[in-house]
């Protein structure tokens, strides 16, 4: 993890995105009143999209088997088109 103001991010825009995608790292520009920005790579980025939708999912699974162990669930017919 590198942090650099947002003045020398500017000046040297490709050497810092070539850092994030080609080695991975991850920017933080400081900016005045801690309104600071993180520049990772969409490979980066796509992995952690994928992580939080991945733990809302197993969030979800775990709400429904809980409310099952409570007798919460409801018995269906299975409906074969």
């Amino acid at each position: 993890m590198i942090a650099v103001n947002y003045t020398t991010m500017r000046n040297n825009l490709k050497k810092y995105c070539d850092l994030a995608t080609d080695n991975g790292e991850t920017i933080i520009i400081t900016r005045k009143e801690d309104k600071n920005v993180v520049v990772l790579s969409l490979e980066q980025f796509n992995e952690m999209e994928k992580e939080l939708r991945n733990a809302r999912y197993l969030d979800k699974l775990e709400r429904g088997f809980k409310q099952l162990l409570e007798g919460k669930g409801t018995v269906h017919e299975l409906i074969e088109e």
